[in-house]
C-alpha cells in the first residue's frame, strides 16, 4: 500500500533526509585512499548519532554496519570491514539512511577515490546524470514508468546497462514501503505518483551486464562479469510543483 505524507509529516521527514544527506557528504569527505570502509562506517554512524538519529542500516534484516559500501564491481550492499583499505583510483558507493522522530532519509553516492580512469568517471557521470532524469519524470500525474524508463534509455543509450535485481522504492516511516522505483520500464504504466507520496530513486548503472549476483554473505551484491557498477540515490518528494528532492547536503 502506498502511504501518503501530509504536510507536516513532509516537515517532519525532511529532518531525516537533512541528517541522511549529511551523513552521506561527511562520508564522502572520508574516501581517500589508505582509508578503511570501516573508518567511514564508523564516521557515518557517529555523525547520525550525534544529530539524535539512528542509521537506518544498522540491524536492519541483520545487515551489521551503519552505511553499505561497495568499492568497485560492489553494486550495493558491501560491508564495512578493516580489512578493506581503499586505494587510487577506486569508486565506492556509499548508501546511507537517518531515521529520526518517526521517518527515514535515504540517499547514496558513488565517490572517486583520488584520481580514477577516465572510464570509471564517464560512468560515475552517466549514472548520475541518469538519477535526475529519472527525478525530472516525478511528476504529479505520471506513472512510475515514467521514471524507469527515463532512467534505462539515458543508460543504455550510453552503452551501460541498469540492474534489474534491485530497485528504488517507497520511503518514509519505513525504510521500504511500496511502490518499487525500478530503474527501467514503460511510459505510462506503473503506479501513478500523486503528491505526498516519497520515493527513493536509486540508478545502479553497471559498465558491463545488468547481471548481478550475491556473495555468501547474503549482502554483498557484485556484477557478475566483474565489471564496474555506480549507485546514486536521492529521496525525493511528489508534489504539486514538481519533484522535491529531500536528500539535500
Amino acid at each position: 500500500m502506498v502511504v501518503i505524507k501530509t504536510a507536516r509529516e513532509l516537515s517532519k521527514m525532511k529532518d531525516a533526509c537533512r541528517i541522511s544527506a549529511e551523513a552521506l557528504c561527511v562520508a564522502g569527505e572520508a574516501v581517500k585512499p589508505g582509508v578503511t570502509t570501516y573508518e567511514i562506517d564508523t564516521i557515518v554512524r557517529k555523525y547520525i548519532e550525534k544529530q539524535g538519529a539512528v542509521p537506518s542500516f544498522l540491524g536492519y534484516g541483520g545487515f551489521p554496519a551503519s552505511a553499505c559500501i561497495s568499492v568497485n564491481n560492489v553494486v550495493i550492499h558491501g560491508i564495512p570491514s578493516k580489512k578493506q583499505v581503499l586505494k587510487e583510483g577506486d569508486i565506492v558507493s556509499v548508501d546511507v539512511g537517518a531515521y529520526y522522530e518517526g521517518f527515514h532519509g535515504d540517499n547514496a553516492y558513488t565517490f572517486p577515490c583520488g584520481k580514477i580512469s577516465a572510464e570509471a568517471q564517464a560512468l560515475l557521470d552517466a549514472t548520475k546524470e541518469s538519477l535526475y532524469e529519472g527525478i525530472n519524470k516525478a511528476l504529479a500525474g505520471n506513472r512510475i514508468g515514467d521514471i524507469g524508463n527515463a532512467v534505462q534509455r539515458y543508460v543504455e543509450a550510453r552503452s551501460y546497462s541498469v540492474v534489474r535485481d534491485f530497485v528504488g522504492h517507497g520511503v518514509g516511516a519505513k525504510l521500504h514501503e511500496d511502490p518499487s522505483v525500478p530503474n527501467y520500464g514503460t511510459p505510462g504504466r506503473g503506479v501513478r505518483l500523486i503528491p505526498g507520496m516519497t520515493i527513493a530513486i536509486e540508478p545502479m548503472v553497471n559498465q558491463g551486464t545488468f547481471e548481478v549476483r550475491v556473495l555468501d554473505d547474503e549482502w554483498t551484491t557484485v556484477t557478475k562479469d566483474g565489471k564496474l557498477s555506480a549507485h546514486f540515490e536521492h529521496t525525493v518528494a511528489i508534489t504539486q510543483n514538481g519533484p522535491q528532492i529531500m536528500t539535500l547536503c
